[in-house]
């Protein structure tokens, strides 16, 4: 499958999981769900930076759907190659070792996203 291929299933799975969910879930997921999508915008901290600070979380928890989604908007927002490789230095430092597999498929999604 080709890197814009696997993006393009990423997205599709995401946005028809996140209607369905947002459709039959109950109360207390939906505030949740609205907590997160709130809590990126823009405040104190820009939106840009928050996106950096959730793709360090999201490598630190090892979470590869997280990383996927925060590279793309941080793509999309701007960072360059470099700023993300300094961000991604960080989650490793912090979360050890047990975080280059997930290095890993994050360069391989960084690529993707920039059609590498």
């Amino acid at each position: 499958m080709s890197d814009k291929a696997k993006i393009e299933q990423f997205d599709e799975f995401r946005d028809r999981m996140n209607e369905i969910i947002l459709d039959e879930a109950p109360l207390e997921i939906k505030r949740f769900f609205s907590l997160d999508s709130q809590i990126y915008g823009d405040g104190v901290l820009d939106a840009k930076t928050k996106e950096l600070l959730g793709l360090v979380a999201s490598m630190v928890l090892r979470c590869d759907d997280c990383i996927t989604y925060h590279l793309k908007q941080c793509v999309e927002m701007g960072w360059t190659d470099d700023e993300l490789w300094d961000a991604m230095s960080v989650g490793l430092i912090v979360g050890g070792s047990i975080v280059i597999p997930h290095l890993r498929r994050a360069v391989d999604t960084l690529k993707g996203l920039r059609g590498a």
